[in-house]
């Protein structure tokens, strides 16, 4: 009797057996496609980060290595050109190239020396500066912050000089400096980025309140700059439409 309930027992194992693979085959398995599950991402700002989008590391340095460059060498040519204006004043400067155009014209103002000297000697000293952070940056370097907060007033005020020397030559000198221009074009872009990264790094402090509106700027940077040129051409297109219409 207890060897008939043996084999009876061991006759049903298999069946038992069979029913659990088909059971274990009927659950969910994890497989490929659970890489693209909602949980697997997360689409939040990684740690320290204020949004999803930060400014890369890479970019902030070459944005600050190769602006730095060419806003040194606009503010060294315009030096020249200042000096050699000093010593003949029937010199006409390289980016003098016609009525509204003319460095000549921005370079022999008050407003292109409000401390006492050439403008451009600002621009060779923080330019040097600017390009020396993009270099470190670039190499992986860890700055400071007491340093990166005090390039970001610098930058600031960099940025708010700009825009007073844009109203200055658009509707005070009524003349444009093309390299000065360039100058303008390099500090919008480094102010704006700059800012976007000390904001989501929490360099520059964010009430709660302001959080979104913190996170929105740093993520719509681009736009940002792109806007403040488009102000730049409009007010420039508006005020010389007179003599750009003569060209047309």
């Amino acid at each position: 009797m207890a060897g008939t309930t043996a084999a009876h027992d061991r006759g049903r194992e298999p069946l038992r057996g069979a029913g659990h693979d088909r059971a274990r085959e009927d659950q969910p398995q994890d497989g490929p496609d659970d890489a693209f599950d909602g949980d697997a991402f997360d689409d939040g700002p990684a740690a320290g980060h204020l949004s999803a989008l930060p400014v890369s590391t890479r970019a902030r340095g070459l944005l600050l290595t190769i602006g730095g460059l060419v806003g040194f060498v606009s503010a060294f040519t315009l030096t020249v050109e200042r000096f050699k204006l000093a010593e003949d004043p029937g010199y006409v400067p390289s980016c003098s190239i016609n009525p509204v155009l003319s460095c000549g014209s921005v370079m022999t103002t008050d407003q292109a020396a409000v401390f006492g000297f050439p403008n451009p000697l600002l621009g060779i000293a923080a330019f040097s500066v600017m390009t020396l952070l993009g270099l470190l940056v670039l190499s992986g370097a860890p700055l400071p912050r007491w340093i990166e907060r005090g390039f970001q007033v610098g930058i600031t005020l960099g940025a708010v000089f700009v825009g007073w020397l844009v109203a200055q030559s658009v509707y005070s000198i009524h003349a444009l400096c093309p390299y000065c221009m360039v100058v303008w074009t390099v500090v919008v872009a480094t102010f704006w980025t700059t800012t976007a990264d000390s904001l989501d790094r929490g360099l520059l402090p964010v009430p709660g309140p302001l959080r979104a509106a913190a996170r929105t700027l740093v993520e719509f940077r681009v736009l940002a700059a792109v806007l403040t040129y488009a102000l730049i051409i409009a007010l420039v297109g508006v005020e010389f439409w007179g003599y750009w219409s003569t060209l047309l």
